[in-house]
């Protein structure tokens, strides 16, 4: 992005892609799956869990091009943990409390998340790498559900009551890599930068989710380089007093920002627990695929052609 703007999107463009994407069929979807998941005929060896929302739909930030509902299934009756930053003295501590791993592994409650699914579903349910696929029918939309356990990241701990730790959720890849998240963190945060900038930040991140359907579309960035995480994460960023005006005030102060900030090292996840642009953590962005898609939004802002 170079000096003044003068071929940008038309302000009806970027109000059609502001507007959220289907609320009543995803609303129906969350409910069947979560039914099925609450079955108490379900092989569960504990109840000790709870099922809700994350993703865009659970964020009020899912597009029409968006068709998939995000559940996460999570049990409470034991958890993972991250103390590794914590001294020694410390790390014994929290050993001495919790001198066992609990009696459910989480292979398999993640079979019986499984089978209850399949109870419901049938064939329609599929285990990937990361999440359970269902697939959508009729009226249904497809849905990744994510079998998670509790996960605490410690700040302090010397005993039962004298600890300080974050609560978050945990969940395995197909190679056995835990990859930890901060769900209701990434909600309540996104909520309370909408509000404070106007109501404006949602409808911002779908403009931005929707420029990024087109320049994947356009062979501009890959698929899958900006997933909707850390878009959500990237606009989280931006100062409060960048989204003032119209909508293509709002997209423009934005991108002037976004540009003008060389060092965006310190930028954060939208759950405020990691940094969103760095390289070789799986919780982050990697910095050429965020510079990119920066780079590339900037452009169609400058170039826009219909």
């Amino acid at each position: 992005m170079k000096g003044v703007f003068n071929m940008t999107i038309p302000l009806a463009q970027l109000k059609t892609w502001s507007s959220q994407g289907s609320v009543t069929q995803s609303k129906n979807t969350y409910a069947t799956v979560k039914s099925a998941l609450e079955d108490t005929e379900a092989p569960y060896k504990s109840r000790n869990f709870k099922v809700f929302l994350q993703g865009s739909y659970g964020n009020d930030t899912n597009i029409y091009a968006e068709s998939d509902v995000d559940v996460i299934i999570r049990y409470d009756g034991a958890f993972f943990h991250d103390i590794s930053e914590r001294p020694n003295d410390e790390q014994t501590a929290f050993h001495t409390a919790f001198p066992n791993d609990g009696t459910y592994a989480y292979n398999e409650f993640k079979d019986h998340v499984v089978q209850a699914l399949r109870n419901k579903f049938g064939n329609s349910v599929k285990p990937g790498a990361k999440a359970i696929k269902i697939e959508g029918n009729g009226n249904r939309r497809n849905a990744d559900v994510i079998v998670a356990f509790e996960f605490r990241r410690y700040y302090r701990f010397n005993s039962l009551y004298n600890e300080s730790h974050v609560t978050g959720m945990c969940f395995f890849d197909s190679k056995g890599n835990r990859i930890a998240n901060y769900p209701n963190q990434h909600c309540e945060n996104l909520t309370a930068k909408h509000q404070a900038s106007g109501n404006n930040l949602k409808p911002l991140i779908r403009i931005f989710k929707n420029l990024r359907s087109k320049l994947i579309e356009d062979n501009l960035i890959e698929k899958g380089s900006a997933p909707s995480y850390y878009v959500e994460g990237l606009l989280y960023n931006v100062p409060n007093d960048r989204f003032s005006g119209n909508l293509q005030d709002i997209t423009s102060n934005v991108l002037t920002w976004l540009n003008e900030t060389g060092d965006r090292s310190n930028f954060v996840c939208a759950n405020g627990q990691y940094y969103l642009l760095r390289d070789g953590y799986p919780t982050c962005w990697p910095c050429k695929d965020g510079e990119k898609f920066i780079s590339a939004a900037s452009d169609l802002w400058d170039n826009w052609y219909a």
